[in-house]
């Protein structure tokens, strides 16, 4: 049985404060040490993480979550949620069943993204070049293992894994993949070109993103989300499968079609 939990939200959510709280209440019950953001340390290691939120909070809980080399799961309080696992009606029931041993464990790839001058960078769902703030398209030169894939005027360039198919690659017209399936997606961001759909590369591919002269000669490395630095014209950015795995708890059986289905609904329901 876990004997600490860390617990974690994003700054100024306070409905996910208010959860994540009533979670650590339930924990002291059971004999459990809950963890606050920002208490983990040499004299206090988390054996799991949970996650009060959306997927934005998921995905930066994920971070320390790598960083611990622990297990993950999340509690949605965001909108959609195709990576958060459990609903807050269900707290106290799906803790109970953690704390019982009732749960599965289930690895999922990341992504390493290398850029020169800095430390390379973990990707749960996607590394993206974007334009940022910036009011005109950008350049983005591809290749894939040396060979040329194009060269994209576009508002940025994704590259993704099966998890992060479900985000932002599939606001940007890219497939929904299976988690499990040994591929990445590369997806162009609003491009101006016939040539603007999404391929399925290889997870054993390495691809490069470059970011070419033009008019507007800098752009943002985004790593699930984050900005993470500034690029210029001839940055390049290597991306590749990480041989790091993250795991995420689960605690019921896997229907991930079922799971896509009832959430596409609701997502549909939400923009009428």
């Amino acid at each position: 049985m876990f004997q600490t939990i860390q617990l974690f939200w994003l700054p100024n959510q306070h409905q996910a404060e208010s959860c994540a709280l009533e979670a650590a209440r339930i924990l002291l019950k059971h004999g459990v040490r809950p963890l606050l953001p920002g208490k983990a340390g040499k004299d206090a290691v988390p054996e799991l993480l949970l996650s009060f939120g959306g997927d934005g909070a998921l995905l930066a809980a994920a971070r320390e979550a790598i960083r611990w080399d622990i297990p993950l799961m999340g509690v949605n309080l965001g909108t959609v949620g195709f990576l958060t696992e459990e609903e807050p009606a269900r707290l106290e029931a799906a803790l109970e069943e953690i704390l019982s041993g009732r749960y599965t464990l289930e690895e999922r790839e990341l992504l390493s993204a290398e850029l020169p001058g800095h430390e390379p960078a973990l990707a749960l769902n996607d590394v993206v070049v974007s334009r940022g703030g910036y009011a005109r398209l950008i350049k983005v030169g591809c290749r894939v293992n040396g060979e040329e894939y194009g060269t994209f005027m576009a508002d940025g360039m994704i590259v993704a894994t099966p998890t992060g198919s479900t985000g932002y690659s599939l606001s940007a017209g890219g497939p929904i993949v299976e988690p499990g399936t040994d591929c990445m997606l590369i997806t162009p961001i609003c491009a101006h070109s016939l040539q603007r759909h999404s391929s399925v590369v290889s997870s054993r591919s390495e691809v490069r993103l470059t970011l070419q002269a033009d008019r507007v000669q800098s752009a943002l490395l985004q790593i699930d989300g984050q900005s993470v630095a500034n690029l210029h014209a001839g940055d390049e950015v290597t991306i590749r499968t990480s041989e790091q795995r993250i795991r995420l708890l689960r605690l019921h059986p896997s229907r991930f079609f079922t799971l896509i289905r009832r959430k596409l609904s609701e997502w549909g329901s939400l923009q009428e």
